[in-house]
């Protein structure tokens, strides 16, 4: 039988678990792998034992780089802003990105990427999943796969140890939080309340009546918009996230918004004799500047509102939550929010069609005729 050998080392935080055989021909004590847990070196043990006893020879391991967490998180943040240039990610999903990988190199950013096994990673997902939600451990395990993925390309390890880690449920995080109509002209009248009154209302129907994302929107052009296109008017929205472009009618109060925000804009450029503008971004500051978010002014629109617990992203379930209440199908709703898949619709399934009220008003009348 063959000779393979698991040794215990002890460093100054955890053990590591040092597997190593003899050569059947030279008899030299040969290195073969470094685990952290002594399950995983026992398993690879016996595999190495049988594979020598067959008569085959083990494969040499690939030399490694010796790089940390945080050196090949660093190489990874360089390739973020390249794809932001070329609009294959937007600047608030780099922003989630570097904020959440912050946090993982804060407790890992020493350790080098090949020490870590699968064990430890779903023990973290797990861990965030208790203290947090299924949703963050899901965001974390995105960044982690992220990593290893790079760190697969820099040969800083020789496989994803998070690969085989799958998602969790979101289900049960899902928000459905939506806005009955009264409750958008709330918003509207309390954003005439604010700095931004000029050009929230235009955020706002963009959301409720196009559901349109932050990212939609902060990257929208006038040149996407033709307002002179029919009756209505036509304008094109395109999402990073799923790479889909949508082109919707103008909805009357949206087109409305848009018009009034336009001419304030340029009669503010021509008040402060701007006359070079950089970019044609829709929502931008006067010189053409892109603006990078409206969060303060949508909190202090739902201030003002009396709206507590209501996120922008809660305007796209407004959109589709009112499409579903007006008698349209979800099929159509999903094609209209951008949705790739139909099951992303189905969180609205619970919404009453316009079929089940006829059923429910059946079923009215038939206990009013038999009843008493």
């Amino acid at each position: 039988m063959a000779t393979v050998t698991i040794q215990k080392r002890e460093n100054k935080k955890n053990f590591s678990y040092v597997v190593t055989y003899k050569d059947p021909k030279t008899g030299k004590k040969i290195y073969h792998d470094t685990f952290r847990k002594k399950r995983l070196a026992q398993q690879e043990a016996n595999d190495l034992r049988a594979m020598l006893d067959s008569g085959q020879k083990p494969k040499p391991k690939e030399k490694l780089s010796a790089l940390t967490f945080s050196e090949v998180s660093t190489s990874l943040k360089k390739i973020w802003p390249e794809r932001l240039s070329n609009r294959t990610l937007a600047e608030k999903t780099v922003e989630d990105y570097e904020i959440w990988l912050n946090v993982l190199e804060r407790g890992y950013g020493k350790r080098l990427l090949c020490s870590f096994d699968t064990d430890e990673i779903l023990d973290f997902r797990n861990g965030i999943a208790k203290k947090n939600s299924n949703i963050s451990s899901n965001k974390y395990l995105s960044i982690f796969k992220k990593v290893f993925r790079h760190g697969l390309e820099l040969g800083a390890v020789t496989s994803d140890p998070s690969a085989s880690i799958t998602k969790l449920n979101e289900s049960e995080h899902e928000r459905n939080r939506f806005l009955f109509p009264y409750e958008i002209e709330l918003l509207i009248e309390a954003s005439q309340k604010i700095r931004a009154k000029f050009y929230m209302p235009s955020i706002i129907y963009l959301g409720a009546e196009h559901g349109a994302a932050k990212q939609e929107i902060l990257q929208l052009r006038w040149s996407k918009i033709h307002f002179g296109f029919g009756d209505d008017g036509l304008i094109t929205l395109f999402r990073t996230k799923n790479e889909c472009e949508r082109t919707d009618d103008l909805m009357p109060r949206t087109k409305d918004a848009l018009l009034k925000w336009r001419d304030h804009q340029a009669w503010m450029r021509h008040r402060k004799k701007i006359t070079q503008v950089k970019t044609d971004f829709v929502f931008a500051h006067l010189d053409g500047t892109p603006r990078k978010s409206f969060n303060k002014a949508w909190w202090r629109v739902l201030e003002f509102a009396g709206i507590k617990n209501f996120h922008f992203h809660d305007l796209r379930h407004t959109f589709c939550s009112n499409l579903i209440l007006a008698g349209v199908g979800l099929k159509e709703v999903s094609e209209m929010i951008g949705h790739k898949d139909i099951t992303m619709t189905n969180r609205y399934t619970h919404l009453p069609t316009e079929h089940r009220q006829l059923m429910q008003k059946s079923l009215a009348e038939h206990y009013k005729n038999h009843s008493g």
